[in-house]
């Protein structure tokens, strides 16, 4: 595959990524917070849903050797340490290296920091790799994977976790309906409380704030 060609893939994959992000509204800061406070769950329900489907497709393409899986080794302080930054700024920011793109796609202000904040982090970050490294890339199995734990083949493996998030999915579903996430009534119930709980999210459904704030 020339360069060219893995570009126009990659703008293409992103464009298409943007498009379902701001579809389904889980760009929104509003909705951001809202799962990381565990008050709405629509933004772990898409992201379940993505899971599952890609479990799904790379299972195809795995069984049938179109593609060659690329395994990263797991270290348990960088991913202890990694996830716990990359949370808590999730959770301040109202944002992730994906949905800020998308926020400030489509006029959010606050997000043009956020996303600057993002590539000075990870200037500092290339700087510093060289004394952090001995500290946070030592520790772990490897690269291992299930695969390898069960000696089953990946795509059995990759198509039993996407039929359990189904099932998964479909408790939450049942469990808290996405129109109620949103504040819509359901069974006679109005759920904007879960929602709106002032900020500057506070007046829009579902505590998103407005763009032009």
């Amino acid at each position: 595959m020339s360069i060219v060609t893995a570009v126009l893939i990659g703008l293409a994959m992103g464009a298409v990524f943007g498009l379902a992000l701001e579809k389904s509204r889980v760009f929104e800061p509003g909705m951001i917070v809202g799962q990381m406070q565990l008050r709405n769950f629509i933004m772990l329900k898409v992201f379940l849903t993505a899971v599952a489907t890609g479990a799904v497709v790379l299972a195809v393409l795995h069984g049938l050797g179109l593609v060659t899986l690329h395994v990263k080794a797991t270290v348990y302080a960088a991913n202890i340490v990694g996830g716990l930054l990359l949370g808590g700024g999730i959770a301040l920011a109202g944002a992730c290296p994906g949905t800020v793109l998308a926020q400030a796609g489509v006029g959010y202000r606050d997000a043009i920091f956020t996303l600057l904040g993002g590539i000075a982090g990870a200037i500092a970050f290339s700087y510093a790799e060289p004394a952090l490294s001995p500290v946070l890339l030592t520790g772990g199995p490897g690269k291992l994977t299930f695969a390898d734990l069960f000696g089953l083949p990946y795509w059995v493996l990759a198509l039993a976790l996407a039929a359990a998030l189904i099932v998964a999915l479909y408790a939450l579903e049942s469990w808290r309906p996405w129109r109620r996430d949103l504040g819509e009534d359901v069974d006679g119930l109005h759920a904007d409380s879960l929602h709106t709980g002032g900020g500057r999210g506070a007046g829009l459904p579902g505590g998103h704030p407005n763009p032009a704030e």
